[in-house]
């Protein structure tokens, strides 16, 4: 009997995937290895490294109990090639196969390094997805805007989540405008499960600490769920405690409550640990039980079977180039404090902080705080999307570039956004208690002491009226401009000229 190799990535640690369908257990070869060019391509968080070295050991013990041949390379073996071609070739040279079965990676790098490979590679779809590539095209194939809300109803109909026979639960399809709720003045969720390290997980903690030693982000402590059953338990943590609330203040930022009522389980999804008929069914459930509000649940499944599903598709529709789209012209470096967090704005400071700790920040604060920066300031955006790829936990390229590139910093000239997702200093102290402690008063509009998310916003208006003056969405951003007097938008525009300058001379700001 032939045998072939089955290899499994670290984001595709699930039982029901592709590769092991195709695969016969009684004669073919379960490949996994911990390779320095998939943990090296970014400067990825120690976090995020440690968690998949240690869930992919789990999976892999997993599956030799349950009956399969795994050949798995760590990262310290000395042999080890340092790729994941690399590591094909060294097993097919070590059981005779000549053959690999792979499941469809979710960056078109790997996607690439598999084609190049010598030795033949069958991608097959990664079906743990709602939508497939084919049905993400016949959607999109004829339509003017590739908005998001359309596509989420035809998810809604197709999984049946949330639905009164063919009507959505309610009668509405979408609760966002009850979701938008200011900081509350206290947080009763105590924050995500967290997980006291066992045996696998202390040593992969000691060999990222040996040779990522110098990463952005701190290792311990070190609490993530790196099994399925823990994931699970996460789940139900959530759902049981935070789910309730969720929805009320998912927008919202505090200044000492990193998670408020967040799931912090994208992680997990995303690495293959949950499935996301699971997680929503779960969700579901206790709408139907009575245990958590509609606006909250139907909020949380959009994430998943929306805006999740959604970039996938506009990923894989896009191709290659996709992360390297400019469309505004932006060029400015990123700043240094996106690593060091040293800089007198204090919901950048905090959010960079946070990242820096956690490798988690939620989607307001990567969106409208970091995000909303970058954008603001004209920094280039592959350098923005290579930020966010190394930092959290839970990026992998398909679903942080669209976000990045399209929705964050309107990179993509509008296929994610029908507009561009900026905002001065009012929204940020509407949805924060961050402004209390600022160096920079909120309330001032221009001036060095100024705030400087407000004069930047203007500028960053009045920069780009050709593209967006015809906008309807920016319609009345650009009227309330015009109706400004001389002097007031010359102090704007000269404050964000004199902001900028000292940005790019490297002073503290």
């Amino acid at each position: 009997m032939t045998t072939r190799l089955v290899l499994i990535l670290g984001d595709q640690l699930s039982e029901d995937i592709a590769a092991l369908r195709e695969a016969d257990r009684d004669s073919d070869v379960v490949v996994m290895a911990e390779v320095m060019d998939e943990a090296s391509y970014v400067p990825h968080h120690p976090k995020k490294i440690a968690f998949l070295f240690a869930a992919m050991r789990k999976f892999a013990a997993r599956l030799t109990d349950d009956g399969w041949t795994v050949r798995y390379t760590r990262l310290d073996d000395p042999d080890n090639a340092g790729s994941i071609p690399g590591e094909l070739l060294r097993a097919a040279e070590a059981t005779g196969a000549t053959e690999v079965l792979a499941t469809e990676p979710g960056e078109f790098r790997l996607i690439a390094a598999l084609e190049d490979c010598p030795l033949p590679v069958n991608q097959f779809p990664d079906d743990r997805f709602l939508c497939s590539h084919a049905e993400f095209e016949a959607w999109a194939e004829g339509r003017k805007e590739l908005r998001m809300e359309w596509f989420y109803r035809e998810m809604r109909r197709k999984t049946g989540l949330l639905m009164a026979g063919d009507k959505p639960e309610g009668g509405k399809w979408n609760y966002d405008h009850d979701n938008r709720k200011p900081a509350p003045g206290e947080v009763s969720f105590g924050g995500p499960m967290r997980f006291t390290p066992g045996e696998t997980v202390e040593e992969v903690l000691e060999l990222v600490e040996a040779r990522f030693a110098d990463s952005f982000g701190t290792l311990r402590p070190f609490w993530f769920a790196t099994d399925q059953g823990q994931a699970r338990r996460a789940l139900a943590h959530f759902v049981t405690g935070a789910l309730p609330r969720f929805g009320d203040y998912q927008d919202a930022m505090l200044d000492d409550e990193r998670f408020l009522y967040h799931s912090v389980i994208s992680m997990y999804l995303n690495a293959g640990l949950l499935g996301w008929r699971e997680v929503c069914d779960a969700a579901e459930e206790a709408y139907r039980a009575g245990d958590a509000p509609l606006n909250a649940v139907e909020g949380f499944i959009r994430q998943i079977i929306g805006w999740r599903e959604y970039m996938r598709g506009i990923y894989f529709r896009e191709g290659p180039d996709y992360v390297r789209r400019n469309a505004l012209g932006h060029d400015r470096k990123l700043p240094d404090f996106y690593w060091t967090a040293d800089t007198k704005m204090r919901c950048v400071s905090r959010a960079v902080e946070q990242t820096r700790d956690e490798a988690y920040a939620h989607h307001i604060q990567r969106l409208m705080v970091t995000g909303n920066f970058a954008l603001l300031a004209g920094i280039d955006p592959h350098e923005v999307h290579e930020w966010y790829l190394a930092v959290y936990a839970d990026a992998y390229e398909w679903v942080e570039a669209p976000n990045v590139i399209g929705m964050s910093q309107f990179a993509d000239g509008g296929i994610v956004g029908s507009k561009p997702y900026v905002s001065g200093g009012n929204y940020i102290r509407k949805m924060s208690d961050y402004c209390t402690k600022c160096a920079y008063d909120v309330g001032e509009k221009t001036g060095r002491d100024a705030c400087p998310f407000n004069y930047l916003y203007w500028d960053f208006l009045h920069r780009h009226r050709d593209r967006f003056g015809r906008n309807p969405r920016m319609a009345q951003m650009y009227r309330t401009w015009a109706r400004m007097s001389d002097e007031r938008r010359e102090a704007a525009v000269n404050s964000a000229e004199a902001f900028l300058a000292r940005l790019d001379a490297g002073e503290r700001v």
